[in-house]
């Protein structure tokens, strides 16, 4: 493949004509309808009790004394009567700032807008209502009905590494993230890992740069590539260290992913990557991010819907539309609840999109109010 700068595939993406444009079902459906009003429900679920002590503990260790997640869910209501639902990802002051410059626009309006978060999850939800198609029709017109969706586990002793990589296992999962970090060793845990799992369960180790040099990057792994259910590492060194890159370059027998920055350009042209780890933000810049995966052959693994059933089958939305994105991952398997009504089945490492208008997902409004945080909320 020749060498691609921004501005090819800034041209590529435009040829194609999938620079975020708005389906014309989408634009007639909605027509002017207006946000009307509001509601927001900060939160704050503990882990699930199974790892619970184990996690906190590992957080830690790496300076993070987190016991909780904190979703903000919100419901967007329009003139016209119908109701969205999302995550916002961002704080409950950020997202009343956010959902009060809403008030009176037209939904559509908002169709790919970075600025509103995930606020843009209820955005399409109600798009998908009104035009009758679920979220993935509204992002595609030919969308997948199914995704590869990853089991993840934070690192924890290997015997409990070993019970969480067996239940994801009978849960139906095939592709399992699993965090690498100091006070662990990662092989001895891959060991007990891969002893319970089928062998086509596959494992990939997020070091998360904690080990720092390439040499020592390597030493772990060619460890864990002994393993036959282990396929890839994300982020060995520090984070978009091209020299550090380069040297690992033709030397893993694994794959390598990182965390896409801001101009990848070099990481492209040079192979040194496998696949890219994406957060946000999840409208325009994801569609771009997508697309540029597709045309260049290096996929990504989007994490950005990692705290609540709902955003959960948001970016499952997204994968199916966009070709680009290969893998999903959440951490909602380690929490006490999803807040979602219906369930995340996984079969065989595949998890099937809903074919309702809209996200096709129910906020549970009971775990909702068991987890709330109190606060003036709603317009």
């Amino acid at each position: 493949m020749r060498d691609l700068n921004r501005r090819d595939l800034l041209k590529l993406s435009a040829g194609l004509g999938l620079f975020a444009a708005v389906p014309r079902c989408a634009r007639a459906a909605a027509g002017r309808m207006r946000v009307s009003k509001y509601e927001i429900f900060p939160t704050r679920v503990p882990m699930a009790e199974r790892v619970r002590e184990a996690w906190i503990e590992s957080y830690k260790l790496q300076g993070t004394f987190q016991t909780h997640y904190t979703p903000v869910f919100v419901r967007l209501h329009t003139d016209e009567g119908l109701a969205g639902t999302g995550e916002s990802l961002v704080s409950p002051a950020q997202t009343e700032a956010i959902l009060k410059r809403m008030v009176g626009r037209a939904v559509i309006d908002y169709w790919q807008d970075d600025t509103i978060q995930g606020v843009l999850m209820a955005v399409h939800d109600v798009l998908g209502q009104a035009a009758g198609l679920p979220v993935c029709r509204l992002l595609s017109p030919s969308p997948k009905t199914r995704i590869e969706h990853t089991w993840w586990t934070h690192c924890l002793p290997a015997n409990l590494m070993a019970q969480e990589a067996k239940l994801g296992a009978s849960l139906g999962y095939r592709v399992h993230k699993v965090k690498a970090r100091p006070w662990q060793d990662p092989l001895e845990q891959a060991a007990a890992m891969c002893a319970v799992v089928p062998k086509e369960y596959r494992f990939w180790a997020d070091a998360n740069a904690s080990w720092s040099a390439p040499s020592r990057a390597l030493h772990f792994i060619n460890g864990l590539a002994r393993y036959s259910n282990y396929f890839a590492v994300e982020s060995p060194i520090q984070f978009r260290d091209v020299a550090g890159f380069r040297e690992l370059k033709g030397k893993s027998p694994l794959k390598i992913a990182e965390h896409m920055g801001s101009d990848p350009m070099v990481f492209i042209n040079e192979g040194l990557v496998q696949a890219f780890v994406l957060g946000g933000p999840i409208g325009r810049t994801m569609t771009q991010r997508a697309l540029m995966a597709e045309i260049t052959g290096i996929p990504l693994w989007i994490e950005y819907g990692t705290q609540s059933g709902i955003a959960q089958l948001y970016q499952a939305h997204q994968a199916a539309a966009y070709p680009g994105i290969q893998y999903c991952i959440t951490v909602t398997n380690c929490l006490e609840d999803d807040c979602a009504v219906e369930p995340f089945k996984m079969d065989s490492g595949y998890y099937t999109l809903p074919t309702t208008a809209g996200l096709g997902v129910t906020l549970d409004m009971a775990a909702v109010e068991k987890y709330r945080v109190r606060q003036p909320s709603g317009r």
